[in-house]
């Protein structure tokens, strides 16, 4: 049976959660943001438009990229069909906000979020009818240096934004994300989690669509005290260093394991959008360790670790 769902609603949320973001963090930073209404041409395979809001250079953030978009398409791409069969073929609506935020200072944790709606649709369907749909998202953080007060402090508003839907979902959803944002080929994770959720319609149009946005209301509360807490920290070319020598790793799970980006690449997408998540400066070294007993060695014995950061003390 097909299931009848509007995204109009959806949309309206979206963009009225991007303008918010946008706001507060101009209000952070002291920067206006540069927005790219963008739409793509006639004759393509993907079909849709978007913003594309981006500040660099700033006086907190070295890039800041807010996303929206809304594009559809005839036929599933191989990273959303992969995971549900039952749909391969079909076409699909898919429209969602997604943000990265990279400060200049290393003591400021780099920041994801993402917030979507997924359609899947065959020919035959009526308007607004779908095989499939489902939600999507979450938020996570990437310390260069650990501060377990902002590790707690970001879990425990994780925790706040399902707390209402289900006892269960912050466990869950927290698993899922360590799970999900780790580099197997290195065998570390990305960074301290948060929350990750993907196909979500479990709880109904009405309630999944609550729980959406629950999370994408949270994201502000969650990052900004960490960030007023920390960029006024000094910092030198060593700290700035292990910065780029992380923002490695976050480069490489991004072009190799995350779904957006090899969604939004396989599909046809705007690659200036998808893109926009990578950090300006980056650096590889060869073997490079840390010297044992320094700040930057226990971000990776230490902090770089699963474990139930709301409980510890």
């Amino acid at each position: 049976m097909k299931t009848t769902i509007d995204a109009e609603p959806v949309r309206t949320y979206l963009l009225e959660l991007q303008q918010r973001i946008v706001c507060e963090l101009e209000r952070v930073d002291g920067k206006r943001f540069a927005v790219s209404n963008w739409e793509k041409p006639p004759g393509e395979p993907l079909r849709g438009s978007g913003a594309t809001c981006i500040l660099e250079d700033g006086a907190l953030f070295e890039r800041a990229g807010i996303g929206f978009s809304q594009v559809s398409g005839d036929r599933l791409p191989p990273s959303a069909s992969a995971a549900h069969p039952e749909v391969a073929g079909c076409g699909f609506d898919a429209l969602g906000v997604s943000l990265v935020l990279h400060p200049h200072n290393p003591y400021v944790p780099t920041v994801h979020m993402n917030v979507r709606f997924f359609r899947a649709h065959s020919p035959a369907d009526a308007p607004g009818s779908s095989a499939a749909w489902w939600f999507g998202g979450g938020m996570d953080l990437t310390p260069y240096y650990g501060f377990e007060e902002d590790a707690r402090h970001f879990h425990g508003c994780c925790r706040d934004a399902l707390a209402i839907f289900g006892s269960d979902y912050y466990a869950r959803f927290k698993r899922w994300c360590d799970e999900y944002f780790f580099l197997k080929h290195r065998a570390e994770p990305r960074g301290i989690g948060g929350i990750f959720f993907d196909d979500f319609n479990e709880l109904g149009a009405e309630r999944s669509f609550a729980m959406l946005r629950s999370v994408g209301d949270h994201f502000l509360p969650a990052y900004v005290p960490i960030v007023e807490r920390r960029r006024a920290l000094a910092y030198g070319e060593r700290e700035r260093e292990f910065q780029a020598l992380r923002r490695g790793r976050y480069v490489e799970f991004n072009l190799v394991y995350d779904r957006g980006t090899l969604f939004g690449l396989q599909s046809g997408g705007r690659a200036e959008s998808i893109l926009m998540s990578m950090p300006p400066s980056v650096r590889w070294r060869y073997e490079w360790s840390p010297a044992p007993g320094t700040e930057e060695a226990r971000l990776l014995s230490d902090f770089l670790r699963p474990r139930d950061w709301i409980s510890a003390q």
